[in-house]
């Protein structure tokens, strides 16, 4: 699995990053991907990538404040000329289905695919579930309802381990199959034989948690636990708490603390005010390093791995 960082900034553009999105781009065979917000100009950030917007199947808006929201229509109505015809799903709090629908009205727009909008009611829980995945959802600390997301992949069987099938008389076929579903089967020689004995370790999923915009609350840390990748705001520098606080934020500190708390693997850093240059991310890298060294400060286009255990 790869995240894109589409935009990083936070309140509006500025000439050193576009306001916030990521696309987290699933496993393969499928190589489909999902939205975390949709700042404007979105669609334009994801020409430089090689993600396809025929490709997208679900969008997570963490909240309705206008830069993480305003490019999500033009997005949604260009992935019909980008030949998108299957389902989309959009998760996201009360009043972007009125949102949606209001522009598209106005705007005449027809969709030549199904979107499927559901509105959270601030219930923390899982909201969606498929044989690869589960999303839970948790409420923030902002200044309006914000939301984060935790993306739990689903463990995966391990390596069919063919040669010790073979030394027991099993062929390949059908009973391979059944190995590969976790089911028990019986050997020529009239043997129960366990998956667990034909196959090599489980590969555990992984668990990426994405937070929408929030100052430091115990929905952050419970959402964050044992994450894979921690993907936290950091509006304003250390030391400016109680600026972030009153405009409903954090600071690099307080996302590297969250991070030290959940005993994340990796902290990557975004929603950076206009007021820091690009230059200025080596500072505000060094401050959550102190905390929690596996900590970056996310640039526009910036895209990472997301590696099993």
């Amino acid at each position: 699995m790869n995240m894109w960082f589409l935009g990083t900034g936070a309140g509006r553009p500025s000439k050193y990053r576009n306001v916030t999105a990521a696309a987290l781009r699933l496993p393969e065979p499928d190589c489909s991907w999902w939205l975390f917000d949709s700042g404007e100009a979105t669609q334009h950030q994801l020409m430089q990538t090689p993600l396809k917007l025929n490709k997208l199947e679900v969008v997570f808006i963490t909240h309705l404040h206008g830069d993480h929201l305003y490019g999500l229509p033009g997005l949604l109505s260009s992935r019909s000329f980008d030949g998108g015809i299957t389902p989309v799903q959009l998760y996201g709090p009360i009043g972007l289905k009125r949102y949606i629908e209001t522009i598209f009205d106005v705007s005449a727009t027809h969709l030549d695919y199904e979107l499927v909008i559901h509105e959270l009611t601030g219930d923390e829980g899982i909201i969606f579930e498929d044989e690869r995945f589960k999303v839970e959802v948790g409420l923030l600390d902002h200044r309006v309802i914000s939301f984060g997301y935790r993306i739990t992949e689903h463990d995966q069987p391990g390596k069919l381990l063919v040669h010790k099938l073979k030394a027991l008389g099993i062929e390949s076929g059908p009973l391979y199959g059944k190995v590969k579903q976790g089911q028990s089967i019986t050997s020529p020689a009239g043997v129960i034989v366990t998956p667990e004995e034909v196959t090599g370790p489980v590969h555990v999923g992984r668990v990426i948690t994405v937070l929408g915009d929030t100052r430091p609350c115990e929905s952050s840390l419970r959402l964050a636990m044992g994450a894979d990748l921690l993907v936290h705001e950091a509006t304003f520098a250390a030391g400016l708490e109680e600026k972030a606080h009153e405009f409903g934020h954090s600071t690099t500190t307080e996302a590297a603390v969250t991070a030290v708390r959940a005993k994340a693997r990796q902290l990557v850093m975004t929603h950076f005010s206009g007021r820091y240059s690009n230059e200025d991310l080596t500072q505000l890298e060094a401050e959550a390093a102190e905390h929690f060294a596996a900590s970056r400060a996310a640039t526009d286009h910036m895209h990472i791995e997301i590696k099993r255990r």
